[in-house]
């Protein structure tokens, strides 16, 4: 009945009606006027129909409203995402997003500059709330109590009343829960009440408490979930299929395969050279399908959730340990059940031929990371240690023609915190991108990539993988924020040129902040029905097929690809936009629980007076400070002039350095420092460093400082901190550097 309130409501020839005409319009019976009213209202909250003056409707677009979904940066601005497809991501000025809050279904009237390339709008209503509970610190101000969210893109106070008994006393200061009641104008502050006490924020597990209540992500499976995993584990004698179901698969024991993959163990490769000088290579994905039925409790779990969430001291899997860490995991010596991808390869990469198939494998090693690389570093002693030198030697061909088709080599290492028993940093490890990550990284693109292929001669519904190419204007930005740093750059609307650039970046001390510029111009990989591409790896298409065990979108994709039974289109569109939106809540969870744990670290080398030299780079220089990053922590911060101790310094705009005045100390973008931290700010998640002192060099006396004030480009001594910059500059966050989600 809707779809038929929309045809007549978008028809050429309709006239604004009111209920009672509407009735008559769609031959309804006077008695069903409050049926009719009941559909209106769900249509409205929709954001697909409008009421307008004497409560007569039309469907939203005559009226240029779009509903969508908000997302809000830190500085305060919007965009939203249509839900009509083709529309284009509207942007929306601070001063415009009203109450809306990040994530939230609204609805935007469009305002149309001649001219403007953009989109751009502004909030008139808020159709659906994301969520109302939020994680902040409870604070008094005067008579009033006020929570102060975790989250900068938020409101900067939630005023709440003197809480009741929510099984905890709370204290200012402490870390609550609470849920917004009230916000009816952006000129007042929201109201709300406190519905959970999670204790002060320096308490053993409170910090990641508040993390996984902010992201709403679940401590636990429900009970029905459990029983169903445990239940299908137990029906499999030592933990293995058995003979029935392997019977009609194509056995591929024989073969070394191995795993290399420190967390899920979903995803194994074998390889062999043939004859002619061709390879023989199996990329070989746990069967999660065989296990999880479409429509069980463990499918709607799993679809819930997403995917896995790799926090800094836990993992919230998608699939219970029954499965994930045992029955589906390809640990050694034990048979496992896998969805294949066999190829053919010439000598020099090119895929030949492909087949795909279901097989149980006999992993015959599990290799970490290191040990990998450690095994191929030297002669191989062994079947499979020569088998693992014979793939990654194939590997590396795969990889050279991928970026000679045009793929973006987008790599940053990884800084990993390693935590103690009571959750405290021990130390922060730097992982590099070896040949270990590169060997299974090209194997599971490669299957990806078949996969997609093969997904679209099916011609069947099912989700890609999509990375669409930049805006011209982010990347006109982008380009001109390079050339400022005295970096040449050509026309990054040509993929060969960003290569380049990128290729150049990699010798540079100053580019990898610069290439993480980059990375911020980009769009955002998504989840859709439709093959659009992937812009980062050139492929014209690509899904993802290689970790159902800790991703969902996975599992839709072996269904869609071996199932006889075709998915419901409407259904996978809704798949493909929750978990696009899951994704990002894991990604951003991910991100805040390293964050959270490393302020702490800073916070305590500062109590303690015992700050830790890091060695930094000077990224850019302003008028106030200068910005440094810190790869031994993976973020970045400001360096504020009023924390240099050996003498007081002034900006030169045409150079962007500055200069001691009596030392003629020089600091330029690119310099190398040593650093210590100077401030911690955990509410808006900023950092501010300081050079370590000189030794032998005294610190400014005040009669020298007050002096040197005087002068014509003295900084304001009342100045804050150095606040985040334009993107390609600000401050990076603790785990910038990107995890893997292509």
């Amino acid at each position: 009945m809707e779809m038929k309130i929309l045809k007549l409501l978008g028809s050429e020839d309709y006239i604004p009606s009111n209920v009672p005409e509407l009735l008559a319009q769609l031959g309804m019976k006077p008695n069903q006027q409050q049926v009719l009213q009941s559909l209106l209202k769900s249509l409205e909250k929709q954001g697909k129909i409008v009421r307008t003056k004497g409560n007569r409707y039309i469907v939203a677009k005559e009226a240029d409203l779009v509903p969508g979904v908000i997302q809000i940066t830190r500085g305060g601005r919007g965009f939203v995402q249509p839900d009509e497809a083709g529309i284009g991501e509207i942007g929306i000025a601070e001063s415009n997003t009203s109450t809306a809050m990040h994530g939230d279904r609204v609805l935007v009237r469009l305002d149309v500059q001649p001219g403007q390339p953009d989109k751009s709008g502004v909030v008139v209503k808020v159709l659906e709330r994301k969520r109302t509970q939020f994680v902040g610190t409870l604070q008094r101000s005067k008579q009033f109590l006020h929570v102060t969210p975790d989250d900068p893109r938020l409101p900067g106070a939630i005023y709440v009343s003197e809480p009741r008994d929510v099984g905890r006393k709370p204290n200012v200061g402490d870390k609550v829960v609470v849920e917004i009641t009230l916000w009816e104008s952006k000129k007042t502050a929201p109201e709300g009440e406190i519905i959970e006490v999670l204790g002060p924020p320096d308490e053993e597990g409170v910090d990641m408490l508040s993390v996984l209540r902010h992201y709403d992500l679940p401590l636990h499976f429900p009970k029905n979930v459990l029983h169903e995993a445990s239940t299908i584990a137990k029906s499999r004698p030592d933990n293995q299929p058995g003979a029935q179901e392997c019977a009609s698969r194509v056995d591929c024991r024989p073969h070394n395969v191995i795993t290399i993959d420190p967390d899920d163990h979903d995803d194994a490769v074998w390889a062999e050279e043939m004859e002619d000088g061709g390879w023989k290579v199996i990329v070989a994905i746990a069967d999660v399908a065989a296990y999880v039925t479409e429509g069980s409790a463990l499918d709607r779990e799993a679809e819930k959730r997403g995917n896995s969430t790799y926090l800094v001291d836990r993992v919230i899997p998608m699939l219970p340990e029954a499965l994930s860490n045992e029955l589906c995991s390809l640990k050694p010596n034990v048979d496992r059940l896998t969805k294949c991808v066999e190829f053919v390869l010439s000598k020099d990469g090119h895929v030949v031929s492909s087949k795909f198939y279901a097989a149980v494998i006999r992993s015959k090693r599990r290799f970490t990371y290191k040990e990998a690389f450690a095994a191929i570093m030297v002669p191989p002693n062994n079947e499979t240690e020569q088998m693992l030198h014979d793939a990654h030697a194939m590997a590396q061909k795969i990889r050279h023609l991928r970026f000679k088709n045009g793929s973006l080599d987008l790599d940053f290492p990884e800084n990993k915190i390693r935590l103690d028993e009571h959750g405290k940093v021990l130390r922060i490890e730097r992982i590099e991108n070896d040949v270990s990550h590169q060997l299974i990284e090209e194997y599971m693109l490669l299957a990806n990539e078949a996969v997609a292929g093969r997904l679209m001669g099916l011609n069947r519904p099912s989700v890609y993988r999509v990375h669409e190419s930049p805006k011209e204007k982010r990347l006109n930005d982008y380009r001109e924020d390079v050339l400022s740093h005295r970096v040449p750059c050509g026309n990054l609307t040509h993929r060969p040129e960003v290569q380049k650039l990128l290729r150049h970046l990699g010798t540079l001390p100053i580019g990898p902040a610069l290439k993480i510029g980059f990375l911020r111009s980009m769009m955002r990989a998504r989840y859709a029905l439709e093959p659009l591409g992937h812009y980062g790896l050139a492929k014209t298409k690509y899904t993802h097929f290689t970790s159902p065990i800790r991703r969902y979108a996975d599992l839709v994709v072996h269904r869609s690809l071996f199932d006889k039974v075709e998915m419901n289109v409407g259904v996978a569109k809704q798949i493909a936009d929750h978990i696009s939106i899951t994704e990002k809540n894991s990604s951003d969870a991910e991100r805040d629980s390293k964050e959270v744990k490393l302020y702490a670290y800073l916070r305590a080398q500062l109590v303690s007076k015992k700050p830790q030299p890091y060695a930094a780079l000077v990224t850019d220089v302003r008028n106030f400070g200068f910005f440094v990053d810190v790869p031994d922590l993976g973020l970045s911060g400001g360096v504020p002039l009023s924390s240099i101790q050996d003498d007081f310094y002034v900006f030169d705009p045409v150079t962007r350095q500055v200069t001691g005045r009596h030392t003629r100390r020089v600091i330029s973008i690119g310099d190398n420092l040593v650093v210590q931290i100077y401030k911690v700010d955990s509410i808006k998640k900023q950092v501010d460093f300081m050079p370590v002192p000189q030794r032998g060099k005294p610190a400014r006396s005040e009669d020298n400082e007050r002096r040197d004030r005087r002068g014509p480009q003295s900084r304001d001594p009342k100045r804050p901190s150095a606040p985040p910059r334009k993107p390609g500059h600000g401050h990076k966050r603790a785990s910038q550097q990107p995890k893997k989600r292509r």
